[in-house]
C-alpha cells in the first residue's frame, strides 16, 4: 500500500494537515431534476485523506475532490451522498465507526449501508484495505538497508501466508456486504472498485524504501484482494473496476507529476501510502468511461 516509521507517518500527516445512466442523455435542466441518487460508501481509498478540500467529519479525511466527488461531476449525477470514511471495514457497512483524530476519540458515524434507499440508483463500494491491515503491513515492511531482512518472513512462515488469510477471511464478509447493498437498493447500479498499482514489480528502493521481495509481495497481496472483490462483484452480478492495469507506470515508484498513488513521504498534498488527486480524478474517469461504455 493510498522512509517512514510509524511516528514518522503520523508526523506526515499532521505536515499534511441500466436507466439510471439513461438520465445523463437528458439537457442539464431536465437531468438536474431526473438524474439518479449517488450514495459512495468505502474506506480512504475512496475517501481521499488529505486532498483539500475537507468535507462532513475531520477524522473521516473525506475531501471534495475524491473519486466519488469527481465521478459524480463527471456522470453530471445530482444528490450524491458520500459517507466514504477513513479506517472503515466490512464491519463499518453495518455498525457505528468510532473516529479518532491525532491518537484522540472524535465521536462516530453512522453504518454506512444506513445511507442507502430503495431510490438509490448508482452505489460505488470500495473496501477491504482495512480487514487486511494492508496499510500496517506495508509500514512494518519499511527496510533502511538495501540488504536487509524481508518483512515478508515476519509473515509467511512455514508456507502459510497470514495477510494471504486475512484476505481469504475477508471474502465472506464482503459477499454480506453486497447482500446488504441489494438489500437496501434493489434498482442500483452497484460499481464495486479493486485497489490500484501502489509500487511496480522489484520495487524502487529507497525512493520507496521495501526491498524488492517485500515489493512484490505488497503489492501480490494487493493484487489478491483485488481478486477477491472481483469475483464477488461478478458472483452478485455487480461491476468490478479494476484499477491495477490502467495504473501502470503511476506507482508510488514515479515521478510526482506522474504518480497516482503516494509513497511512505508524499510528494503532493494527500495522505502516506494512498490516492493523490490525479489518482483520484483518474479513478473517476475510469469508473465513468466503463459505466458510460455499458450504457
Amino acid at each position: 500500500m493510498p522512509l517512514a516509521s510509524r511516528p514518522l507517518l503520523r508526523r506526515s500527516l499532521l505536515a499534511l494537515v441500466p436507466a439510471a445512466l439513461a438520465a445523463l442523455t437528458l439537457t442539464p435542466t431536465a437531468q438536474a431534476a431526473a438524474a439518479p441518487a449517488y450514495v459512495a460508501l468505502g474506506d480512504s481509498m475512496a475517501s481521499g485523506p488529505l486532498i483539500p478540500d475537507i468535507t462532513g467529519p475531520v477524522a473521516c479525511g473525506r475531501s471534495t475532490h475524491n473519486y466519488p466527488h469527481e465521478l459524480a461531476s463527471r456522470l453530471g449525477v445530482a444528490g450524491l451522498k458520500d459517507v466514504t470514511c477513513s479506517g472503515a471495514a466490512s464491519k463499518h457497512m453495518t455498525e457505528p465507526q468510532s473516529l479518532s483524530l491525532l491518537g484522540q476519540p472524535a465521536g462516530t458515524v453512522p453504518p454506512q449501508l444506513d445511507a442507502l434507499t430503495a431510490d438509490t440508483r448508482l452505489v460505488t463500494l470500495t473496501i477491504g484495505g482495512n480487514d487486511a491491515g494492508l496499510v500496517g503491513v506495508a509500514q512494518n515492511c519499511v527496510n533502511l538497508l538495501p540488504t536487509g531482512t524481508p518483512c515478508k518472513t515476519k509473515y509467511v512462515q512455514g508456507g502459510v501466508d497470514q495477510i494471504a488469510q486475512r484476505i481469504d477471511a475477508f471474502e465472506p464478509k464482503l459477499g454480506a456486504v453486497l447482500d446488504g447493498v441489494r438489500q437496501r437498493s434493489p434498482q442500483a447500479r452497484v460499481v464495486v472498485t479493486g485497489y490500484g498499482l501502489y509500487i511496480k514489480r522489484g520495487g524502487c528502493w529507497p525512493a520507496v524504501p521495501v526491498l524488492p521481495v517485500d515489493a512484490d509481495w505488497l503489492q501480490g497481496s494487493v493484487n489478491r484482494m483485488n481478486g477477491v472483490i472481483a469475483r464477488q462483484a461478478v458472483a452478485h452480478n455487480m461491476t468490478y473496476i479494476d484499477l491495477v492495469t490502467p495504473s501502470a507506470g503511476h506507482d508510488a515508484c514515479q515521478s510526482p507529476s506522474a504518480k497516482w498513488l503516494e509513497g511512505f513521504t508524499p510528494t503532493s498534498v494527500a495522505a502516506p501510502l494512498h490516492p493523490n488527486r490525479r489518482g483520484e480524478e483518474n479513478y473517476a474517469r475510469i469508473i465513468a468511461e466503463q459505466l458510460q461504455a455499458a450504457r
